[in-house]
């Protein structure tokens, strides 16, 4: 298993939206029919998902002919992609020895997001989500996107491949966020054993495994927390040399990377 975390890698965001002119459109449509209407953005997904200049975007992703569960299919994204263009584009690459760090322990400090929005990209298979009955899907990182009511909305996204198109998503459920002090230290499976993987050859890699929802909001809070605590392990990030091009397709978006600093 190749672990990579050398650059940032392109993200779903890149994928959905194809590029930043288009999101701006999308913002620039929402923010007018939402002034239009004489109210407020909305904070929750589903009425930000009844939004006609939202629907015209999801239709356009798919085409003339999207079928009917087209919104449902793509909602959770566009809803992340939205609130994450207007934030600028704030992308976190977390490295190897940093991400290892916050599976074996909570940092010190309150986990304080340091954006409004925000896509925290985790090194490339180095997690994996599970099921009884599912193939393993590497995951490629966390959107999240704070409201004004208080309340953190996340999604993870996985199984980014080369050899095939799309990716993964799932929706976490809702959580306030003056609770993530919290999530550092829950026990998110009952049995003490967050990020375990039962994959054959895990061990070797060391790789690590989300099984509920609770894991993920609890590697998001320690890293809000780390990067409360820690300023100094953030830097901007460098795009990826000659002597990369074997890797991974690099993202476009500046980023910030994640270090693990003494």
């Amino acid at each position: 298993m190749s672990l990579h975390d050398a650059y940032a890698r392109v993200t779903p965001y890149e994928l959905a939206f194809r590029d930043r002119a288009r999101a701006d459109e999308l913002v620039q449509a929402v923010e007018g029919e939402a002034k239009g209407r004489g109210g407020a953005l909305p904070d929750e997904p589903e009425a930000f998902l009844m939004m006609a200049s939202v629907e015209a975007f999801v239709r356009a992703l798919e085409g003339p002919d999207a079928p009917t569960g087209a919104m449902f299919h793509y909602g959770a994204l566009v809803y992340q992609g939205f609130h994450f263009t207007r934030a600028g584009c704030p992308l976190f690459l977390l490295g190897t020895h940093a991400a290892r760090f916050l599976v074996e322990g909570a940092p010190d400090g309150e986990p304080k997001a340091p954006a409004p929005a925000g896509y925290l990209q985790l090194p490339r298979h180095l997690f994996w989500t599970t099921g009884d009955d599912e193939t393993p899907e590497s995951v490629d990182g966390v959107f999240w996107t704070l409201t004004t009511d208080g309340v953190l909305r996340a999604l993870l996204a996985m199984g980014i491949r080369p050899d095939r198109a799309g990716l993964g998503v799932v929706q976490l459920p809702e959580a306030p966020i003056d609770e993530a002090h919290a999530w550092m230290g829950v026990d998110a499976r009952g049995d003490g054993s967050d990020f375990s993987s039962s994959m054959p050859g895990g061990d070797i890699d060391t790789l690590y495994a989300f099984r509920t929802a609770g894991e993920v909001l609890k590697l998001l809070a320690r890293f809000f927390a780390y990067a409360v605590s820690v300023p100094l392990a953030l830097q901007a990030g460098m795009a990826p040399d000659a002597s990369d091009r074997d890797g991974p397709q690099p993202s476009s978006l500046p980023f910030t990377r994640v270090s693990l600093h003494p």
